[in-house]
C-alpha cells in the first residue's frame, strides 16, 4: 500500500525525498560517472553509465557511504571503507559493471583519509593520517605488489594532484605548523620508489607562510589535463582573498589571472577555478556574499563570460568534453537540482520534488570587527513578528551559510519558527581577514557577532527575546554551549549537535588533522596555552548556564568526540541544570535519512515542549 503524502508533512517529506550530487566522470570515459544518492534512505555510492542510461548501486552499507572516486579510465570505483562513521578505514575497490569488492591497496593499515590520486598508467599515491605519525603518503606503482611510503611528517597534509603524465606529484602541506594557511610542494616521482622519501625528488616549492608577518594560504587545484604539461592551477591569497593563478612548476613562471566581468569589474568575494578539457579556458566559481555563479575564462585573451545560472548558490560544476558545463543548483526556497548550461536537467533523483522552502533575505549588522552578514527567514502566514526564533550557527568554523535549500531550516519555519544564520568571523567568502579574525579568541568572537545580530532581531521586531532557540551543529554546536555559558542572558534554550563541549578533552581525542587546526587556531597546545583553550571551552562556564539543554552526539565521532560530551553532561547532572542528551550509532553526523528525521523531531519537540506549543 502506497504512503499518502498528504499524511506526511512537509518537513519530513524534504528530506525523504531522493537526492543526487553532482555526477564525477571519468577522464578518459566521460560516459561513465559517479554520484551519491540517498533513494533508498540512506546515501550510497552510484554508478551511471551516461551511454546506455544504466544507474548501478555500488556500496551498501548500515551507515552509509559518500567517498568515492573513478579510475581515469572508468573501469574501477575506489570508495572509502570506514567503520559506522568513524571515518577511519581503508579504500576498496569494484568493477564500474559491478563485481566484488577487493582491497584498493593491500597493506595500508586503516586511517584517516589524506587524499587519493589515480593516474591514467594505473600509478596510485594514497594519502593517510593517523595520531602515530602524522600524514603519510604512499605510492604504488603500475604491477607492483604494494605501495611504498614517499612522505611523512606530523604536521597535516594530503595529496593534491597526480599530473596527466603520472610523473609529478603536487602534496598540499602545513609543515611550517599553521593549518589555516598550507604550502604546496611538488615532486617528481621516480622509478623504483623507496622508503623514507627516497622514490621522490622536489621540484618546486610554494610557501606564502614561512618567515611572513601575514601568512597566505596557498592550495593546489589541479595540473593541467594535457600530456607533458607542467602547468599547476593554484589558489591564492595573495591579495586578502581566494584568487586562481597558474603556476608552471617546471620553469617557475607564474601567470596571474585578471578576473574582470564584462563591465570590466572585479569579481569581488572568494574565486575558485577549474581547468576545462584540453586546457586553454578555465571555469570559475565565484562565491560572494552567500551567493554563487560561474564564468568560463579564456586563457588566450583574457576573457571572462558569465555562464547563465539562477540566483542562488552553485553547490559544485564541472565542464564536459562537448563544451556544456553541468552544476548543482540550489537556493533557500528551491530544492538542488543538476542542470546543465545547455539549458537540461542532468540528473534527477527517482521520486517526487520536494517541498519548497521561504526565500531569504539578506540582513548586515554592525558588529564589533564589521558589518556582519546575516541571511533571515520569516514563517510564513504568520503575521509580522515577533516570533519564536531560531539562531542555526553554522559549522566549519571555516565554512558559511549560504542562500541554499537545507531541510532543517525549513522545518523550522513550517514551525512558526523565524530562522537566522549568521556567517560570524571566521566565516569563508568575505575575504582572508574576516575568515582569520577568530584566532586565539576562539569561540568568544563568533558569539560577539551572533550577539550583534540577535540585538539587531529583537529590536527590529523580528525575533521574541523570551523565545530564542540558540542552535547548530559541530563548530555550531560548540557556539551553542559556548554561548549559553557566556551569554546566558540572551538564550531562552540551546540545542548542541555534535559539539566540542569540553575543549582540552577535545583536542585529546580528535582526529589528527583536527590537532594541527586548533593549534593553529589556539596558537599552540593545551598544555602550551592552557588559558586560552579554558577560555574558550563550554566546560568551563557550565555553572553559569540558566536554560534547558539539549544534546545530540554520535558515538563514533572522530572530530567531536564523544568523551568530552559525556563530561560536559555529567557536569550538568551534578548541577542539577535540566537537560536532555540523544546518543546515536554513528560519527560526525548520520548518512540515514530516518535517522537525520528522529534527531530533528527531537529537537523541535524539546523546544516546542519548553517554549511552548506541546509535541511535533
Amino acid at each position: 500500500m502506497s504512503e499518502d503524502k498528504s499524511a506526511v508533512p512537509a518537513w519530513e517529506q524534504r528530506f525523504r525525498a531522493a537526492r543526487v550530487s553532482l555526477p564525477d566522470w571519468a577522464e578518459d570515459a566521460p560516459d561513465r560517472a559517479l554520484y551519491v544518492s540517498n533513494a533508498t534512505g540512506t546515501y550510497e555510492v552510484y554508478a551511471w553509465d551516461r551511454a546506455t542510461g544504466t544507474h548501478r548501486q555500488v556500496t551498501d552499507r548500515p551507515n552509509g557511504t559518500t567517498d568515492a572516486e573513478l579510475s581515469p579510465d572508468g573501469d574501477a570505483v575506489w570508495w572509502f571503507d570506514d567503520h559506522d562513521g568513524d571515518e577511519f578505514g581503508v579504500w576498496r575497490r569494484q568493477p564500474f559493471a559491478g563485481g566484488p569488492d577487493e582491497e584498493a591497496v593491500p597493506g595500508l593499515e586503516p586511517s584517516y583519509s589524506a587524499g587519493l590520486a589515480l593516474g591514467r598508467d594505473g600509478t596510485v599515491v594514497v594519502g593517510r593520517s593517523t595520531d602515530e605519525h602524522g600524514t603519510t603518503l604512499h605510492l604504488r606503482r603500475p604491477g607492483a605488489a604494494e605501495a611504498v611510503e614517499i612522505y611523512r611528517h606530523e604536521e597535516y597534509g594530503g595529496v593534491g594532484d597526480l599530473s596527466h603524465d603520472g610523473t609529478l606529484l603536487a602534496i598540499d602541506h602545513t609543515e611550517h605548523g599553521d593549518a589555516m594557511h598550507s604550502a604546496i610542494r611538488v615532486v617528481r616521482l621516480l622509478p623504483g620508489g623507496g622508503a623514507g622519501g627516497a622514490g621522490i625528488e622536489t621540484v618546486a616549492e610554494l610557501d606564502e607562510v614561512t618567515g611572513r608577518d601575514e601568512p597566505r594560504g596557498v592550495a593546489c587545484l589541479g595540473f593541467a589535463p594535457v600530456e607533458g604539461d607542467t602547468r599547476l592551477l593554484v589558489a591564492h591569497q595573495r591579495t586578502g582573498r581566494w584568487e586562481p593563478m597558474i603556476w608552471d612548476v617546471a620553469t617557475g613562471a607564474e601567470t596571474a589571472l585578471p578576473l574582470r566581468d564584462e563591465q570590466g569589474r572585479e569579481l569581488p568575494g572568494d574565486v575558485s577555478a577549474q581547468w576545462r578539457p584540453g586546457a586553454e579556458a578555465l571555469l570559475v566559481e565565484h562565491e560572494y556574499e552567500a551567493r554563487s555563479e560561474l564564468f568560463s575564462y579564456s586563457l588566450a585573451d583574457g576573457r571572462l563570460t558569465r555562464l547563465d545560472t539562477p540566483r542562488g548558490t552553485v553547490g559544485g560544476a564541472t565542464a564536459r568534453p562537448d563544451g556544456t558545463v553541468e552544476y548543482l543548483w540550489s537556493s533557500a526556497a528551491e530544492p538542488s537540482a543538476v542542470r546543465s548550461t545547455a539549458g537540461t536537467v542532468v540528473l534527477r533523483a527517482p521520486g517526487p520534488v520536494p517541498p519548497g522552502s521561504i526565500p531569504v533575505e539578506d540582513v548586515w549588522v554592525d558588529g564589533p570587527g564589521g558589518r556582519v552578514h546575516a541571511l533571515v527567514q520569516r514563517p510564513a502566514g504568520a503575521g509580522e513578528g515577533p516570533f519564536p526564533t531560531v539562531f542555526e550557527v553554522h559549522g566549519g568554523p571555516t565554512h558559511h551559510d549560504s542562500d541554499s535549500f537545507a531541510a532543517g531550516p525549513a522545518a523550522w519555519l513550517d514551525h512558526g519558527f523565524a530562522v537566522v544564520r549568521v556567517n560570524y568571523r571566521g566565516s569563508t567568502g568575505y575575504g582572508q581577514a574576516w575568515t582569520d579574525a577568530l584566532r586565539e579568541r576562539v569561540g568568544l568572537i563568533e558569539l560577539e557577532d551572533i550577539a550583534a545580530v540577535r540585538e539587531w532581531a529583537v529590536t527590529s521586531g523580528l525575533a521574541d527575546p523570551a523565545r530564542l532557540v540558540l542552535t547548530g551543529g559541530s563548530w555550531g554546536g560548540y557556539l551553542t554551549l559556548l554561548g549559553i555559558g557566556v551569554q546566558p542572558e540572551l538564550w531562552a534554550l540551546g540545542v548542541a549537535a555534535v559539539p566540542v563541549a569540553d575543549y582540552p578533552t577535545a583536542y585529546a581525542d580528535e582526529m589528527e588533522a583536527l590537532k594541527s587546526l586548533d593549534r593553529t587556531l589556539f596558537g599552540g597546545t593545551p598544555e602550551e596555552v592552557p588559558e586560552r583553550f579554558t577560555a574558550s571551552s563550554p566546560l568551563t562556564y557550565v555553572e553559569q548556564v540558566r536554560v534547558p539543554v539539549y544534546i545530540s552526539a554520535g558515538v563514533n565521532d572522530p572530530r567531536c568526540p564523544i568523551r568530552q560530551i559525556e563530561n560536559y553532561v555529567e557536569r550538568l547532572e551534578r548541577l542539577g541544570k535540566p537537560h536532555e542528551v540523544y546518543r546515536y550509532d554513528a560519527g560526525h553526523g548520520s548518512l540515514v535519512v530516518e535517522e537525520r528525521i528522529k534527531q530533528l523531531r527531537l529537537e523541535i519537540d524539546f523546544v516546542r515542549r519548553h517554549l511552548g506549543g506541546g509535541s511535533v
